[in-house]
């Protein structure tokens, strides 16, 4: 049996690590003794996050999308740092309301960020984990577990990210390479706050059955993250009771379906009115102007 390797001998690196969930990962990561590589947009606000996490950080700016530029940062982390032991997979943005409402340009920008961002930072990484035998972490959601109205692109992605890093799993285990799905609830971050300040979204979150309906505290989930990584499992929970979710998911497109559809319907004439100061899109990684800056870059 392979034997896992402490965090304190371990280079990490973290996408979307400007702010938010990325950049205290990367710092609960350094405080354990790992060498921990921040990645993201926003240079100056990667810049204060890796100061935080000691004097063996490091940052650079990159889009995960760009296949040539995350290829060339990942080279230089493993010459600065020798060797890449893990990558957490986090960067990532959400836009809600209805499908036909949205910007098509923003609505595919989430899928292009969350999945195929995703895509892209394996291809970047995985040799360098090969090389070490390594670990790659991908940070889905509840969403990958059931579906939400006005959260399609979102939930596709995050469906998607799931699929991939199962299937990568598979491929590339031979390698000696680890992957695990980091599973999410609402958190206190960027993201879910930006999709509280849109009324119809945050009373759609209200109608949730308990424990759903909840936001729930950044820290102990950053902690459960962060000890997921320590043992490379192939499943990490940031709230416990996610994991009760597994063995429901088949049940839950249905139920959603009856359900999402009633309260759709409920707020149709709302939706309508308020579809166009209701498009909005927050990064994991960047502020609400920040991320709608890019989404709108031709």
């Amino acid at each position: 049996m392979t034997t896992v390797p402490p965090l304190h001998s371990q280079v990490v690196v973290v996408t979307g690590a400007a702010r938010g969930l990325g950049a205290l990962m990367a710092r609960k990561l350094a405080d354990r003794g790992a060498k921990v590589a921040l990645v993201g947009l926003e240079p100056e606000e990667l810049k204060a996050a890796a100061a935080l996490c000691g004097p063996d950080a490091g940052y650079w700016e990159a889009d995960v999308t760009d296949l040539e530029g995350l290829s060339l940062v990942a080279q230089a982390i493993k010459e600065k740092y020798g060797r890449i032991d893990t990558v957490v997979a986090n960067a990532g943005i959400a836009i809600g309301g209805p499908m036909l409402d949205s910007d098509p340009a923003a609505y595919n920008r989430v899928i292009e960020v969350n999945l195929l961002g995703s895509i892209t930072t394996a291809r970047a990484f995985l040799p360098a984990l090969a090389e070490s035998h390594g670990y790659l972490l991908q940070i889905a959601s509840l969403a990958a577990l059931t579906p939400a109205p006005l959260m399609s692109a979102y939930c596709a992605s995050k469906a998607g990210v799931e699929a991939f890093a199962h299937s990568l799993r598979a491929e590339v285990a031979y390698q000696g390479i680890k992957v695990g799905v980091g599973y999410l609830s609402w958190t206190d971050t960027d993201m879910v706050r930006g999709a509280d300040q849109d009324e119809l979204m945050r009373e759609m979150r209200a109608k949730l059955p308990w424990p759903a309906n909840r936001t729930y505290p950044i820290g102990p989930a950053v902690d459960r993250l962060v000890a997921g990584i320590a043992r490379r499992s192939p499943h990490v929970y940031a709230q416990a009771w996610l994991r009760g979710m597994q063995p429901m998911r088949w049940v839950l497109p249905s139920l959603v379906a009856v359900v999402g559809s009633r309260e759709v319907a409920r707020m149709a004439p709302r939706l309508a009115l308020t579809a166009v100061s209701r498009m909005h899109a927050v990064g994991a990684g960047g502020a609400a102007d920040e991320a709608a800056r890019r989404l709108r870059r031709p």
